[in-house]
């Protein structure tokens, strides 16, 4: 047997209603979603450390998540593992035409936008059963700035967009400007909205720029832990405390923590 059949196995032994493991047997689809998202933020993270050891056994933990709702699926008479592996196939396939297409397509080569207008007409026909807007299928589980950045996306995709980047800067100041009347009323529901309306114009913004702002974000936050963790560790070195300094002492500080991280990180 292969190594993946074993594990479907291993899987299909867990679920057996007689003699598998309570606990697998209690779960469907709604209780097992979240460890799924869980197993992909941990293969990223192992990405983002560079641990290859760490990234094989994430890798592994995300495929046991497949293995269990194909398994969940199957129980039901919808699809099983290999009807899974077979859809992502032949989907590769259909959106590489100029990798697998015909001696015409291979020889064009790679053509710009083909990829977004391929899955456009796959998901044309099932979208379109359901809903018909273009907006239709971005999931609504994912997390807030990749979906704000899908919805541009598609948005832009039936010309409701910028032409360039100055028009989205426009929005970012009148944005700006609405947080800033919202602070004035006091109203904790008018600034939250506003908020929420400069996040997705900074969004649009990176979406622009051809930047990925949950990339863009997470190593904002890396680089922001890295610098406070310096100051703090420096202020520490003195027997001080982080509360007991001023605004001014805490912004010198952390000019030196910017230059002395940036030389590390360098």
């Amino acid at each position: 047997m292969s190594s993946i059949d074993k594990l479907l196995e291993v899987m299909s032994t867990l679920r057996n209603p007689e003699s598998g493991c309570p606990w697998d047997l209690q779960q469907d689809f709604s209780t097992i979603a979240p460890y799924t998202i869980e197993e992909s933020y941990e293969v990223a993270d192992a990405i983002a450390r560079g641990d290859m050891d760490d990234l094989r056994d994430e890798l592994g933990d995300l495929l046991f998540q497949v293995v269990f709702h194909a398994q969940m699926a199957d129980e039901l008479g919808h699809f099983d593992f290999e009807a899974v592996a077979s859809a992502i196939e032949q989907k590769m396939i259909r959106r590489h035409p100029h990798v697998f297409g015909t001696e015409e397509e291979r020889e064009e080569g790679p053509v710009p936008g083909a990829w977004e207008r391929i899955k456009a007409a796959e998901r044309a026909g099932k979208d379109l059963a359901r809903d018909g807007s273009a907006l239709a299928g971005v999931p609504v589980t994912l997390p807030a700035l990749k979906r704000a950045q899908k919805l541009g996306a598609r948005a832009a995709g039936v010309g409701f967009d910028w032409p360039d980047t100055q028009g989205v800067r426009a929005k970012i100041a009148e944005e700006l400007a609405e947080l800033s009347a919202a602070e004035c009323s006091g109203q904790v529901a008018d600034i939250q909205e506003e908020v929420g309306d400069l996040l997705f114009s900074v969004v649009n913004l990176a979406r622009h720029l051809k930047v990925d702002p949950e990339s863009a974000l997470s190593a904002a936050n890396r680089k922001f832990e890295r610098r406070f963790r310096s100051m703090e560790e420096e202020i520490r070195s003195e027997d001080r405390q982080l509360a007991g300094l001023g605004t001014q002492a805490l912004e010198d500080r952390w000019q030196i923590a910017k230059k002395k991280t940036s030389i590390d990180h360098d």
